[in-house]
């Protein structure tokens, strides 16, 4: 039996699980949780220090085999509550809850739920929140270690509440950096060794200040807040909740000027080809009323929108703050004005003129995973589509010609057209899919 005991955030070892640790033939953990129990392991013990989790693992599965060989009544072992806590041969000590996107997942994985006694702790993004007075089950959490910080960054850019566990290159100088470039609206809690009634700290700070520290290696865990909407109002979902409604809303949801807006028929096919999600960087270029960049925002990716004229800019303001979403809107004309952006994963195009070819060829060579274009002018399509071919794309498209009901005299109906719009998408064939967000490493 394989004990895991989460010991919270500085919290001392309770009786049980000193218990399970005294009679183990393998401890594992961390440096500090090994020298924290160092009084309680048996001297002939293993002890197994856990950096690189491969290693771990494979020293935890040869501890298993061979206690099962000198074990023939293993079925007994495995059963009843109380004799998994006596006669334990390995104990898992780790931080916070072990469980949450934590070792209890390799483990598992490894050797089988079945196999696992969890005894859990506190985690560090509750005990954070704790400390602040703040509910945390609106809030999204995500994991920036040993993993690519921009999923990190996207999701503090697009959510009022995010919890970010950190790691090296990815802690609140990076995160701050970021942030003071790209938002103006967060603070960062930066909560330092909790647990610990000697060190730990709990700083507000903006992210510029975040970024002019060095926090050295005892971060626990980062908050960031947009701290108007840090209260949310009460549902049933945790994190960012269910997702909207509907999508492809209908243009009367949005200010917009001359009917120049893009038309839901063709926001929807031009949603399903971006694929927004949470953790997604999307630019909306020559972004009109901002109607797709909202759409996308909704779905929780964070979004830039480029667009020339300032009545435009104060449009989408306007249409994000009605739908209660965060759009980053920049005045200014593609593409000379993208060189400033981080890579997006997915790109719309709704204007550019003259423009275009360049506006296209700039945005598929940086996005990562789709660019769509929207064009009312047949002439434009070949080279749009060589361009996308050319930067290695896979290449799709379609004509869209819709009619509606309308209204007519004697209630009835007649159908009017609208006019007919080409979409064409390019889909890079290696795109990635991986989302992570959580602990998803032992703390």
């Amino acid at each position: 039996m394989i004990v895991v005991v989460g010991t919270g955030t500085g919290a001392p070892l309770d009786a049980a699980a000193r218990e399970a640790v005294r009679a183990a033939g393998l401890v594992a953990g961390a440096r500090r949780h090994l020298d924290a129990a160092a009084d309680e392991v048996p001297p002939d013990a293993e002890r197994v220090v856990m950096g690189p989790l491969a290693p771990a693992l494979d020293a935890i599965e040869r501890h298993v085999e061979k206690a099962a060989k000198r074990d023939s009544a293993t079925e007994a072992f495995l059963s009843g509550s109380a004799a998994r806590a006596s006669a334990a041969g390995v104990v898992v000590l780790a931080s916070g809850d072990p469980g949450f996107f934590g070792i209890v997942r390799a483990l598992a994985e490894r050797f089988g739920p079945a196999a696992l006694d969890v005894r859990p702790g506190v985690s560090s993004v509750a005990t954070a929140f704790a400390r602040i007075g703040l509910p945390w089950d609106d809030a999204v959490v995500v994991s920036a270690h040993g993993r690519d910080v921009r999923t990190a960054l996207h999701a503090c850019r697009a959510h009022p509440k995010v919890a970010v566990l950190t790691g090296p290159g990815a802690g609140p100088a990076e995160l701050g950096a970021e942030l003071a470039r790209r938002t103006g609206t967060r603070t960062l809690v930066v909560a330092t060794a909790l647990g610990d009634p000697e060190h730990e700290r709990i700083e507000r700070v903006s992210p510029a200040e975040a970024a002019a520290r060095d926090w050295g290696a005892a971060v626990s865990v980062v908050l960031c807040l947009d701290e108007d909407r840090a209260l949310a109002p009460v549902r049933a979902f945790t994190g960012v909740g269910p997702g909207p409604a509907q999508w492809a809303l209908d243009e009367s949801e949005f200010a917009h000027r001359d009917s120049m807006i893009t038309k839901f028929e063709v926001r929807a096919l031009a949603l399903a080809r971006l694929g927004p999600r949470l953790g997604d960087l999307v630019w909306d270029i020559g972004s009109g009323s901002g109607s797709v960049a909202v759409e996308c925002a909704r779905f929780g990716a964070a979004v830039v929108a480029v667009e020339k004229t300032a009545s435009g800019c104060e449009q989408i303001r306007a249409n994000a703050a009605a739908h209660g979403v965060d759009v980053r809107v920049v005045h200014g004309a593609a593409p000379t004005i993208l060189s400033d952006f981080s890579d997006p994963d997915a790109v719309f195009i709704g204007g550019g003129g003259r423009e275009l070819p360049a506006i296209v060829t700039s945005c598929a060579r940086r996005a990562r995973r789709a660019v769509v274009v929207a064009m009312a002018a047949l002439d434009r399509v070949p080279v749009v589509r060589d361009t996308l071919v050319a930067a290695g794309y896979a290449c799709d498209g379609v004509l869209l010609q819709s009619s509606r009901l309308a209204p007519l005299p004697g209630e009835v109906s007649r159908l009017a057209a609208t006019n007919p719009v080409f979409l064409l998408w390019g889909v890079r064939p290696a795109a990635s899919s991986t989302r992570t967000f959580g602990e998803g490493v032992v703390q």
